[in-house]
Formats: structure tokens, sequence, C-alpha cells
């Protein structure tokens, strides 16, 4: 029987040792175990499906690879790199909130033991960052009512109601619902409406506040005065785009578009592996790792 502790600490150590992680997946299919008999041929004008109507569900993987869906540089359209073009419209308060995060990933990247990141501490990554942190195969479950996001790392579930009710309004430490006072969530509260028979647009409000949940893995910020709005657009039976657009007036001036992504049908056969974070093994890596780093 596979260790998935064996696996996680794998990962780890080749990412440590500067290879890409990526490499453990070709032979698994973006993070999971194919069908044997699953054989699906490149996507093709004379082999293209129309999409079925008013339906996103299947297992989902970015169409240019898993490497597509790390974003460990950043958010897929504003890499973290220093270039004027990716720099972002932080507000003063947004700026200060970015330089107070230690990354270990981007231009402003420290030393692993200097490192201030929630998700190194096994914390949730919270709504936007499930959406740019290793999106591999990602299941999509829907009824009359919801639409169910399954993502794969950390075996975190999303729900986005469908069933015509309002969002929420946010209110300090909350949101509120038919006059009563809800809780923040790190996934958030979202409300979808199809805008035609094959576009789902999704906004969310109501997230964690900035000291519990960061935007990517470079340190941006997100607040939660948040509205993340999303638009779920299929093109055809196996493919799909998922979009995504930030309005944080708390530590941005003005809106701006984090990710446009093109997604793949995946044969939903597939095995998915276990993807997690685990106390026990970030303790591991940091012995293995962290102080020899620290030193150089």
């Amino acid at each position: 029987m596979r260790n998935p502790n064996i696996v996680l600490m794998v990962g780890l150590v080749v990412a440590a040792l500067g290879f890409s992680p990526d490499t453990l997946a070709q032979n698994s299919s973006a993070g999971g175990w194919l069908a044997p008999d699953f054989h699906k041929p490149p996507l093709r004008d004379e082999n293209r499906k129309p999409a079925p109507r008013r339906s996103l569900a299947g297992t989902w993987h970015p169409a240019d690879g898993p490497g597509a869906g790390t974003q460990a540089g950043g958010v897929q359209l504003k890499p973290n790199n220093g270039r004027p073009e990716n720099q972002l419209p932080y507000t003063p308060y947004g700026l200060e909130v970015y330089r107070s995060h230690k990354a270990l990933e981007g231009v402003d990247a420290v030393l692993p033991v200097e490192h201030n990141d929630p998700r190194n501490f096994c914390e949730p990554l919270g709504v936007a960052r499930y959406n740019h942190y290793n999106v591999r195969l990602t299941q999509i479950f829907q009824d009359d009512y919801k639409v169910v996001i399954l993502y794969q790392y950390d075996n975190r579930w999303r729900i986005i109601w469908t069933d015509g009710r309002e969002l929420p309004k946010v209110v300090d430490g909350g949101v509120e619902i038919s006059g009563d006072g809800r809780e923040q969530r790190f996934l958030g509260y979202s409300v979808g409406r199809w805008v035609d028979d094959y576009t789902l647009e999704v906004q969310t409000v109501g997230t964690m506040p900035e000291d519990r949940v960061w935007l990517d893995a470079t340190g941006r910020p997100i607040s939660d005065k948040a509205r993340l709005t999303e638009t779920f657009r299929r093109l055809d039976y196996d493919t799909m785009e998922w979009s995504e657009t930030i309005d944080d007036p708390k530590v941005y001036t003005r809106p701006w578009e984090t990710m446009k992504l093109p997604m793949r049908l995946h044969d939903p056969r597939t095995d998915i592996m276990e993807y997690y974070c685990s106390p026990l093994e970030q303790e591991k890596y940091n012995k293995l790792f962290g102080n020899a780093a620290s030193g150089k």
C-alpha cells in the first residue's frame, strides 16, 4: 500500500532540491491515477462536441498541463516577478500588509526559517487562494440548487448556491443574511447565476481577514472586504475557461483580473491522489532543510 505521507515528503524533497514537483505527476495524470483504458485523443475540430446546457459537472485539469495551475510565482495573469506590467494597484494599507508577509516564493521571497505563510502552518488557504495554489484535478458536482467545487489540495470543498438567493451583505466580522448575522468563512459565501446556457457567473463575499489568509503564494494580500467574481464558461464538451477578478478596496485601488485558466475535462474514473498539509510532515521538512537553508 502506498503511504501518502511518503508522497508528500518526496514532493517536499524534490522542491527543496530544485526540481519541479510537476515531474511527480507525469505518470499520475496531474495528481491522480488514470483508468487503464483511458486514452483521450487530442482535442481537434473534428472530434469537438458541443457543451451540455447549464452544466459544469466533471473532473477538470488545466488544459496546458499541471504546471499551468501551480502558480507558485503568483496568480496566473500577474506573476510576482518585479516587472512593471505585473505591479498591483495597492492602497497604502495594502502595500503595508504585503510588506509584512514573508513568502517563500516570488520576487521578495525569504529563507524557509523566516516565512510567516499561513499555508506552512497548515491553515486553510481560503478563497481566493485555493484558486491559485496547485490547481490540478478539480471536481465539480451540481444539482438544481448548488454547484460544489472539490479542490484537490487539502481535500476541501466549496458550495456555490444557484437557487436564486441574494448575495449576503458584508458587515463587520461577517455577513448578514435575511437580517441574521453569520460568521466569516475561509471559503466565503458564494452565489452564482447563469448568464447564458454555458456561462456561470459567481460572486463571493464574507471571507476571512487579511491576518488569516493570503491571495497567493508570494504574499499578496486579500481582505475581508473583498468581492471575488468568477466566470466559468463552458466552451465545448471538453473545455472550460475559469476566470477571476478581485475587487478589494481595502488593499487595492481598483479591481483587477487574476486568472483566465483553460480547463480540460478529465476521465471521471481517475483515482485522485491525496494532497494535504500535515504539521508532522512539515516539521520533518523543516528539520531536514530549514536549518540548512537558513545558514546559506
